[in-house]
């Protein structure tokens, strides 16, 4: 028994491994092929669509062909009023995204992401998921001067890429809190790959509209390199990360999930200055990050706070992996509620959890 809860201690920490690796990669990947000064491919919105036919492909193979993975029962109801409005504001916040990687560094990036609990908690409170709380406002006001400062500090600042980026992370918001009211409404659970399979298409057709007035003109009278490989493993990396981010919530726990996501960020950060020279990274950028983060970092505390005092017993990631393997060996088992990963590069999964715990919204970990 001892030797199969250290076995599966190990696996945990190597899927967490993985998913810091793809998160990373992926974000690093799309920077280099839309970069003018790399792969040069300026295409954001193709980028993204190449990204979600790719991965709509596979999900409708392993459904409808191989049947590896039911359906679930999806009434056109249930596909207009939840999957449609939902693929709507993730295609936006992708869209949004990725063109910022045009514009501003993928450091400076990360940074403006620690304003994702800051928009969760504004669109919850607007959707009447959340109250307004004095003490996570205060949080929201600390992380929010920490990302001015750090603007501030920021020797390339470029208007036009942070404004992408705050609209993606706020369309990003938005996804997260219509995800929890509707889905949990019509009492629908998606699993990573019928997430894929309902979201992928729609979203597609939605990045179809502004790519037709934005993009297409540009590839017909320019002279744009598509390379089947490149774009075939970056499809594959991003639809890697998705199932990575699914094992990672299925064997941890919250506070494990949130300690990886902030390693992580730090870590994509550094790298993004080895990889792309140009990004220069400030004192100032530093010390606004900082007491960003301070303020990320509490509010996580008062989120996994109140989600355990939900809970008759807090359980350790030993303990919760002990739980886990026991109920497993039980019953058929399942991923752990109430746990929260929200992944920029890749919410079609966490699309799956955001609405199981009502009292966990907001900050990013990746992707």
């Amino acid at each position: 028994m001892a030797k199969m809860i250290n076995k599966t201690l190990v696996l945990t920490y190597i899927y967490l491994l993985i998913y810091i690796i793809l998160s990373s990669g992926v974000i690093l990947y799309n920077k280099w092929v839309l970069s003018p000064k790399y792969f040069n491919f300026p295409l954001p919105i193709t980028l993204t669509m190449v990204h979600m036919g790719f991965s709509g492909f596979v999900a409708f193979l392993l459904i409808r062909v191989f049947k590896v993975v039911s359906p679930v029962k999806m009434t056109f109801e249930i596909y207009v009023t939840c999957v449609v409005p939902i693929s709507a504001f993730f295609a936006s916040s992708l869209w949004f995204g990725n063109t910022a990687y045009l514009h501003i560094s993928v450091a400076f990036i990360q940074m403006l992401k620690a304003l994702m609990p800051v928009a969760t908690f504004i669109m919850a409170v607007v959707c009447g998921t959340d109250k307004a709380r004095c003490d996570v406002f205060m949080n929201m006001v600390l992380v929010s001067v920490g990302v001015v400062v750090s603007s501030y500090g920021e020797i390339n600042f470029n208007i036009i890429g942070t404004v992408y980026q705050v609209m993606g992370i706020f369309a990003e918001a938005l996804r997260l809190v219509l995800t929890q009211v509707l889905l949990q409404k019509k009492g629908l659970t998606l699993n990573p790959v019928t997430s894929l399979y309902y979201i992928a298409p729609c979203s597609f057709v939605f990045l179809s509209l502004p790519w037709y007035v934005l993009e297409k003109p540009n590839i017909e009278v320019s002279q744009i390199q598509f390379n089947f490989w490149i774009f075939f493993s970056n499809a594959l990396c991003a639809l890697a990360l998705n199932f990575s981010i699914f094992l990672v919530i299925g064997r941890t726990g919250a506070v494990t999930i949130r300690v990886a996501g902030v390693l992580k960020d730090w870590i994509l950060i550094a790298l993004s200055t080895v990889i792309f020279p140009e990004s220069t990274i400030t004192g100032l950028n530093i010390t606004g990050y900082a007491i960003a983060l301070c303020g990320v970092v509490m509010y996580n505390y008062i989120k996994i706070k109140d989600v355990k005092a939900t809970q008759p017993t807090a359980d350790s990631l030993p303990d919760r992996i002990t739980k886990d393997w026991k109920e497993k060996n039980s019953s058929d088992g399942g991923s752990p509620r109430g746990l929260e990963l929200n992944d920029e590069e890749a919410p079609l999964i966490t699309s799956r959890l955001s609405h199981i715990g009502r009292t966990q919204l907001g900050n990013h970990s990746a992707v």
